[in-house]
């Protein structure tokens, strides 16, 4: 497991207790290099949307945490924030939430000479993702082959 994997890992378990207590979904907790800059990031939600004052305070509780479990060797900056409107479908509840919405699939290599598809979900399992399209035909793409899958924005 890298290092990052681990951070994210034990700051999911750390955060699932404050998030629950709060009735939050945590949604995704990431580390990443950015500009020279460690983040550690947290996304929750909850029915209705996350304010401004439920990412303080979720942000308080597991700052505190981390100071003292204190496991992260990198200086970082820690963020607690809404997963937003493009929000990533990367959970088995994520999936099963958006069945028969519109997401967008981007997969890693060409699939029929083209990158991104766009449709309805389907259907998911560990190994693929099926959409419809709007010519209401049936696409199934390996879990593998995707990079990202996330709600349509229509705008």
């Amino acid at each position: 497991m890298s290092k990052k994997e681990l951070y994210e890992q034990k700051t999911e378990e750390l955060l699932l207790p404050i998030v629950e207590g709060h009735k939050f979904e945590l949604v995704d907790v990431e580390y990443v290099k950015e500009g020279g800059n460690w983040y550690l990031r947290a996304y929750i939600d909850k029915p209705g949307g996350i304010t401004v004052d439920d990412c303080e305070l979720v942000s308080r509780q597991l700052s505190d945490l981390l100071d003292e479990k204190d496991y992260i060797e990198d200086s970082y900056i820690l963020e607690v924030s809404s997963p937003g409107l493009g929000r990533p479908l990367k959970k088995d509840k994520d999936f099963e939430r958006s069945l028969g919405m519109e997401i967008e699939i981007r997969t890693y290599r060409p699939v029929q000479h083209q990158k991104e598809f766009t449709g309805l979900l389907k259907a998911y399992d560990k190994k693929s993702i099926t959409i419809e399209t709007e010519n209401h035909e049936s696409m199934e793409f390996d879990r593998g082959d995707v990079a990202l899958v996330r709600l349509a924005l229509d705008f």
